[in-house]
């Protein structure tokens, strides 16, 4: 294995944080929510890997063999004194990080990295819905991190509320993901879902913002044509400005598909009703489990094709980790 920057070691900067992101959504917009949680600079770390990273991490232990070539050459000293992480592909990078730094830099996972190495983390982040983890590292959340803050969803509402003020009100944001590695998001599917949002917006007398994503695979306009109720779409293929942040801040109710995690927990930033939208079909067992949570908690309950007044706590275990973070740095 070659040993990178060996006159180095040991060389830690004042107070630095990197987060370390890579091509997945998913992942990147959990890391950017903690770091911004965290309210002081951050160094923004992008990854791209070569076939090495396919490897098991078991295999690859702490190193940063799986990068390409240009991400290696970003990764040099003063190095950091947290890195944030999300991601079984982050990990080996993230502990070879900290060997160099001579143990100084500190460790703030997101997911599971898996049982090889992970005492090398400071704190690993886990789902409650998963099984669980034991350990001082550990912290245990619901639903994925994102940064949809406070103060962010404020600055959304005043820049996109006068752009969506010709709809009447209620306003119910759609929030529609699609298909994943083992589900398929089929036109069915879509069908059901139009019709049911349809008729539950016309039912309160509101209005439809509905945004697409690029897994959607199914051409949504056509379903919402003289649909009876208002309806704004947002095809993501279209270069206009993307309005999902808009639709999260400025709903009054929110209904979104299973299939994402990330976009569930976005969902429920708000204090607005969220409903999620889970055929049997389109629902892995992990998701499941991650939906029966939401509803146990009371951040989310099934869309079941109708609108109800309610509230909850806003969702976003990126206060949470971000707690921890400030401790891993000595505050």
């Amino acid at each position: 294995m070659t040993v990178e920057n060996p006159t180095n070691e040991g060389a830690v900067s004042a107070q630095a944080i990197w987060a370390l992101v890579d091509d997945r959504a998913g992942n990147r917009s959990q890391v950017v929510g903690v770091a911004e949680a965290v309210g002081r600079p951050y160094e923004l770390k992008e990854l791209a890997y070569g076939p090495l990273a396919r490897l098991p991490n078991a295999f690859l232990g702490s190193t940063f063999m799986g990068l390409s070539k240009l991400s290696k050459t970003g990764l040099t000293p003063p190095w950091p004194d947290l890195i944030i992480a999300a991601g079984r592909r982050t990990a080996p990078v993230a502990r070879r990080i900290k060997h160099l730094s001579g143990g100084g830099c500190r460790l703030l996972q997101i997911m599971w990295p898996g049982s090889q190495g992970a005492a090398d983390f400071d704190a690993i982040a886990v789902p409650d819905h998963d099984p669980p983890r034991h350990g001082g590292n550990i912290v245990m959340v619901t639903g994925a991190a994102h940064g949809f803050t406070a103060p962010l969803l404020e600055s959304l509402r005043h820049a996109w509320r006068d752009k969506f003020e010709p709809l009447r009100r209620p306003w119910v944001s759609l929030l529609i993901g699609g298909s994943t590695k083992n589900r398929t998001f089929t036109q069915k599917m879509a069908v059901d879902l139009a019709r049911q949002s349809v008729e539950a917006t016309a039912k309160i007398g509101g209005s439809l913002l509905v945004s697409t994503s690029r897994r959607t695979g199914v051409d949504m306009a056509p379903l919402f044509e003289d649909a009876g109720v208002p309806v704004r779409l947002y095809d993501w293929t279209r270069t206009e400005e993307n309005p999902y942040g808009g639709y999260i801040a400025c709903a009054d109710y929110t209904i979104v598909t299973g299939d994402s995690m990330s976009m569930c927990s976005e969902a429920c930033a708000t204090q607005v009703p969220a409903y999620v939208f889970a055929p049997p079909a389109l629902i892995t067992e992990k998701h499941k489990r991650f939906h029966d949570k939401l509803f146990a908690l009371g951040y989310a309950k099934p869309f079941e094709g109708r609108l109800e007044n309610w509230n909850h706590p806003p969702l976003n275990p990126a206060t949470k980790l971000a707690e921890r973070a400030e401790t891993l740095l000595g505050r």
